[in-house]
C-alpha cells in the first residue's frame, strides 16, 4: 500500500511518501518512497480506539432524552424498548467503523433481556465479526441505588399512585450474588472470547455497586488478570454523594477494596481532584475522557491538564454521544484537543498527545496489543484519509497533523483497515448494508414504543421530582 503521507511511530511524525506492507494482520514494513504514488492522495494514520461506549445503535434524542443532565437522562432511557442484540450490534459497530473507530469498549449498562445474557453477548460478538471491528465487552452489574444516589423514597413519596407503581416496577435494585456474578462473567468469557473480542468486568459505578460486589470483582480481576471497566465521578452530584459517603475519599475507598490497578479503566473522572488523580496514576489506572458526552449531559469538562500533571494514562471515548450524534470519532478527537490544549502559548495537550490517547492508550484499556502506531510489527489497524478532502486548496504544503486537527471528519475517510482487513471504503461498510440496518433498527424501535406507554405517562411526574432531589439533597459540592 503506497500513500502520499503517513503519521509514523510514537510521535506520529509525517513520513512523506511511504509504502506500508501488511502481512497476517500486522505491519510488516514501512519503506520511504522517492515520490508520491500516482492516483489518489492518501494520508495513513492509526485507527482510533473508543475506550468507553455503551453499544446503542441509535441516538437517545429520538426518545426525548436530549438536553437533560445525566441524573435525568439515565432514567429517561427506560423510554427505549429492547431490540435484538445482533441487530443492535450491527447498527452500533457499523456506525463506529464508519466514524473511524477500529476498536471499541461496550459497557452495555442496558441489555435487551430478550435472551439470556450469554446469548446476547454471543450475538454482539457475531455482529462485531460481521462488521470487522475489534471490541471488548464489559459485563454490566449494579445492586443498589437504581433510581437516585441514595434512598429513592423522597422521590416517590408524593408521586401519584399509578406513576409510582410504574417507576417502582422499572427501577428496582436487583439482587446480585457477587460470587455468582464473577462466575457468570468467566463463563461468558469462556464462551465468546476470541482474538479481537474480549470480556471485562463492568461494575456500573461506586454509587450503583455494593462494597461486597466491588470487592469480589477486584479479587477476581487480581486472580485472573481480567480487566475492569467502570464509571467514576462523572457529575457534580456524584461528587457530592461520594464526599458524603466516603469522607476520606472515594478513590482511597477503591484502593481499600483492591480495585486500583493497571487493569482498571475509569470512565469520565470529570470531578476528580488532584490528590485523587495522583492516587490513580500511582496505581496505573487509565481514565477514559468522554468529551461530547460530558458536554451534552451537562456534566462538565474533564481536568485533563491535571490528569497529565499527575501522570494518569488518558484514553478517549465517545460514550454513545458524539457531538453531532453521528459517531464521528475524528470530529470528537478534534473537539477534545481544542478544549484541552490550553490557551495562548500554554500548550497542555499537543496533537500528538491526543493521537496517543485516542489510539495507544485506548487500545491498552481494551486489552489489545500494540501501541497504536504505524510501525513494523504493529497491528495493521489504519485509517486512510483523503488528502484532497482535507486540503482541497493546495496552496502551501501543510503539515498533515494540522490538517487532521483542523478539518478531519468521517467524510474524509477513504478506508478503515482492521487487522489487515478493509472494513470501510468511501463511506460504505464491506460487511453489511448500513442503510438497511438503520431502517430495520428504526422500525423495531417504533414498533416497540407501545410497550413504553406507562413509563411515558409517568415521566412528567418523575422528572421534576428527580430535579428536586438532586438540587435539595445533593446540590452542594
Amino acid at each position: 500500500m503506497a500513500v502520499e503521507n503517513a503519521l509514523i511511530g510514537p510521535d506520529y511524525r509525517p513520513s512523506g511518501p511511504v509504502a506500508l506492507t501488511l502481512e497476517a494482520g500486522r505491519i510488516a514494513a514501512v519503506a520511504p518512497l522517492a515520490a508520491p504514488p500516482p492516483g489518489r492522495r492518501l494520508l495513513a494514520m492509526p485507527a482510533l480506539a473508543d475506550a468507553h461506549n455503551h453499544g446503542r445503535p441509535i441516538s437517545t434524542t429520538p426518545f426525548a432524552a436530549s438536553g437533560k443532565p445525566l441524573e435525568a437522562w439515565l432514567p429517561r432511557l427506560a423510554a427505549m424498548p429492547p431490540i435484538e442484540a445482533r441487530l443492535g450490534g450491527l447498527g452500533f459497530f457499523g456506525h463506529a467503523a464508519l466514524g473511524g473507530v477500529g476498536s471499541v469498549m461496550i459497557h452495555q449498562t442496558r441489555t435487551s433481556g430478550l435472551v439470556p445474557l450469554a446469548d446476547e453477548v454471543r450475538e454482539l460478538e457475531q455482529a462485531a465479526g460481521t462488521i470487522g471491528i475489534q471490541a471488548a465487552y464489559a459485563v454490566s452489574v449494579r445492586d443498589r441505588n437504581p433510581l437516585v444516589y441514595g434512598d429513592g423514597e423522597p422521590v416517590l413519596a408524593d408521586m401519584p399512585g399509578p406513576s409510582r407503581a410504574t417507576i417502582e416496577a422499572l427501577f428496582r435494585a436487583p439482587a446480585v450474588d457477587p460470587a455468582a456474578h464473577v462466575a457468570m462473567v468467566e463463563a461468558i468469557a469462556a464462551a465468546v472470547e476470541r482474538p479481537g473480542f474480549s470480556v471485562q468486568f463492568g461494575p456500573n459505578g461506586v454509587q450503583w455497586c455494593s462494597d461486597a460486589l466491588l470487592a469480589a470483582i477486584a479479587e477476581a480481576s487480581a486472580r485472573t488478570g481480567r480487566r475492569v471497566h467502570m464509571h467514576l465521578l462523572e457529575t457534580k452530584y456524584q461528587r457530592a454523594w461520594a464526599d458524603r459517603t466516603f469522607p476520606d475519599g472515594i478513590v482511597r475507598h477503591l484502593g481499600r477494596l483492591g480495585l486500583l490497578s493497571p487493569r482498571l479503566t475509569l470512565a469520565h473522572g470529570v470531578w476528580a481532584r488532584p490528590e485523587e488523580l495522583a492516587e490513580l496514576a500511582a496505581a496505573g489506572v487509565t481514565v477514559s475522557v468522554n468529551t461530547s458526552s460530558n458536554l451534552l449531559l451537562k456534566s462538565g469538562i474533564a481536568p485533563v491538564a491535571a490528569m497529565r500533571a499527575a501522570g494518569v494514562a488518558v484514553a478517549l471515548g465517545l460514550d454513545n454521544s458524539a457531538f453531532d450524534e453521528d459517531d464521528d470519532a475524528l470530529r470528537d478527537l478534534r473537539l477534545f484537543k481544542h478544549l484541552q490544549a490550553g490557551w495562548g502559548y500554554d500548550e497542555t495537550v499537543t496533537p500528538q498527545d491526543a493521537l496517543g490517547f485516542a489510539a495507544g492508550n485506548g487500545r491498552r484499556s481494551l486489552g489489545l496489543d500494540g501501541a497504536g502506531t504505524l510501525a513494523p510489527g504493529e497491528p495493521a489497524d489504519l485509517l486512510l484519509l483523503d488528502l484532497d478532502r482535507l486540503d482541497p486548496d493546495r496552496i502551501l504544503p501543510i503539515d498533515p497533523v494540522q490538517l487532521v486537527f483542523t478539518r478531519a471528519t468521517k467524510a474524509a475517510i477513504a478506508a478503515l483497515i482492521v487487522a489487515g482487513r478493509t472494513i470501510v471504503e468511501d463511506g460504505r461498510l464491506a460487511g453489511a448494508d448500513m442503510a438497511a440496518i438503520d431502517a430495520e433498527v428504526r422500525s423495531r424501535y417504533r414498533a416497540g414504543m407501545a410497550d413504553r406507554a406507562a413509563f411515558l405517562a409517568a415521566w412528567p411526574d418523575l422528572e421534576p421530582r428527580l430535579a428536586r432531589f438532586y438540587r435539595d439533597t445533593l446540590g452542594c459540592c
